[in-house]
């Protein structure tokens, strides 16, 4: 079972689409990284899979259910939004007992556990806390709810370096602890490349490339040698994108055959690299679907 699947998933609002032709799956078990510019569509994907909006195309399956279709649906999904939003007038130990009476596999010991452990005062209103404070009090939400997926819209966007480090460090020993799958919106490309094995780049509100990220490093390659037609290079790699001078091409493909030509400097991107590439190059053909396992 597949924990998110989208077809043809789209989101308009009057005339402006937010999202189109979103077709993907993404397996359980696994963190995936969201990324695209601003208005890509990525807080709209993660608005409909959570069940808090409702899609004007297409179809989506999260779970084995639709979204928000019911309170067994709600109970599988856990939603925390951008900037970690929490009541600012309640106390810690008030979000705990909240969290206690809304969700029905609500695991006490662990919300409390875990709130002790990272020193989080139960006393202690949300409105005082630091951002990093109440990230970790979203995350303990998230955990206790005992969710099958975690969805996060840039959780970490306002967070200083190193309440970002703790807080992905918490994340991941909550995946390995609890087997939790996790879908992570970012423009943190580095801070996703540390924790999640999945990657989905959205660009002008289409899915532009989704695959594992060792499989796209490995199959992304820079070529710089003497100028030329890209169109001369063998079908298998695909372009993503070239530039010339007068006496140079440089070229980034995506192959999993060998690179044959010694003509060729060969050089390796990073998962920043890679993302770059493709937001800021335009798509000429829709991607095929794409399933994340």
């Amino acid at each position: 079972m597949t924990v998110l699947r989208a077809q043809g998933l789209g989101k308009r609002y009057k005339r402006k689409w937010a999202l189109t032709g979103c077709t993907l799956e993404i397996e359980p078990g696994h963190v995936t990284g969201l990324v695209g510019p601003n208005g890509a569509g990525k807080s709209t994907l993660l608005n409909i899979a959570s069940g808090m909006l409702q899609p004007t195309t297409g179809t989506i399956e999260v779970c084995g259910g639709v979204p928000g279709s019911g309170p067994a649906q709600l109970a599988r999904v856990g939603y925390v939004a951008q900037n970690a939003p929490v009541y600012r007038g309640l106390t810690v130990e008030e979000h705990l007992r909240l969290g206690a009476r809304l969700n029905p596999a609500w695991d006490d010991d662990l919300a409390h556990e875990r709130a002790e452990r990272i020193g989080l005062d139960p006393t202690q209103h949300a409105g005082k806390l630091s951002g990093g404070q109440r990230a970790q009090l979203a995350l303990t939400i998230g955990i206790a709810k005992r969710p099958e997926l975690l969805l996060f819209d840039e959780p970490v966007a306002a967070l200083d370096p190193l309440a970002r480090r703790e807080f992905l460090a918490d994340l991941m020993e909550a995946v390995a602890a609890h087997g939790l799958s996790v879908v992570m919106s970012s423009h943190l490309v580095t801070d996703l490349e540390r924790v999640c094995d999945q990657l989905i780049v959205l660009v002008d509100s289409e899915v532009r490339i989704a695959g594992d990220v060792e499989e796209l490093l490995a199959t992304h390659h820079r070529l710089t040698g003497p100028r030329r037609d890209v169109d001369a290079l063998p079908s298998d790699q695909r372009v993503i994108s070239a530039r010339h001078t007068d006496r140079q091409t440089t070229v980034v493909v995506r192959t999993e055959a060998p690179i044959l030509d010694p003509t060729w400097t060969v050089s390796q991107l990073s998962l920043e690299d890679v993302v770059l590439e493709y937001m800021s190059n335009p798509v000429t053909t829709r991607p095929a679907l794409e399933v994340l396992r």
